[in-house]
């Protein structure tokens, strides 16, 4: 039994990262956002390791039930199916509704030019935007954003299919402590894969240096988180 189990752990935690790695749903949402609403390193990586809770959590608890009812595998993956079609369309109207949003902004901060007059024949103009009055209030409106709970909600629904097989068999030989071993390796992989992938990115993005674009960011954040829960629909990711 202990062999088996070896094998088991080690198969959920390379299921674990392959699965997150793979599955670009799992870190472009809060590198974009983290981009777009200029949060800091802290921020970013408690919104991403909560989210990864909620997402792992989810596929816990059902399958525990499962396990306690007795359940057949194929239920339980039907009723995962089913949360994955809501999470992704829920992702989905969340992208489209950010997108609008980004694109309303972007629009309201066009640059334009102010003339001044101040005695006869003498004049001048200047070019600016409202960019910086944006930011400084965001500043303060982030404070208590949607967008995080919005994020968890989606990625609670969210299911890591392949967590309830890898479950099933050591609780299918009644064993509960093997139960938890496999849960527990795949949840600390496939968080910590989403952590380090995010962390990495987050940085990354910094450097590439994108200020030119900045008016954009909420626009851009909108049509990745987009991007993920169309391939999540139509391509299975």
């Amino acid at each position: 039994m202990a062999v088996e189990m070896n094998a088991l752990n080690i198969t959920a935690a390379t299921v674990g990262f392959f699965h997150t790695l793979l599955g670009p749903d799992h870190y472009l949402p809060f590198v974009m956002i983290a981009w777009a609403r200029k949060w800091s390193g802290l921020k970013t990586t408690m919104v991403t390791f909560l989210c990864g809770i909620g997402h792992v959590g989810g596929s816990v608890v059902l399958g525990l039930a499962g396990v306690a009812l007795g359940l057949a595998v194929n239920k339980l993956q039907w009723f995962e199916s089913v949360r994955g079609n809501l999470a992704a369309w829920l992702m989905i109207g969340f992208g489209i509704a950010y997108l609008v949003w980004g694109l309303r902004l972007a629009y309201r901060n066009k640059p334009h030019k102010h003339i001044h007059f101040h005695i006869p024949g003498v004049e001048h103009e200047h070019s600016h935007d409202h960019h910086s009055e944006h930011v400084h209030i965001h500043d303060h409106l982030d404070r208590v954003s949607i967008t995080p709970w919005v994020l968890f909600i989606i990625f609670a629904l969210g299911p890591c299919e392949p967590l309830i097989p890898l479950v099933m068999y050591p609780a299918a030989k009644n064993n509960m402590f093997g139960v938890f071993m496999v849960t527990a390796v795949f949840a600390a992989v496939t968080i910590g894969t989403m952590l380090t992938v995010v962390i990495l990115a987050r940085h990354g993005v910094k450097l590439l240096n994108f200020n030119s674009m900045q008016r954009y960011s909420h626009a851009i954040a909108g049509a990745s988180i987009l991007m993920c829960g169309l391939a999540i629909q139509f391509m299975g990711l």
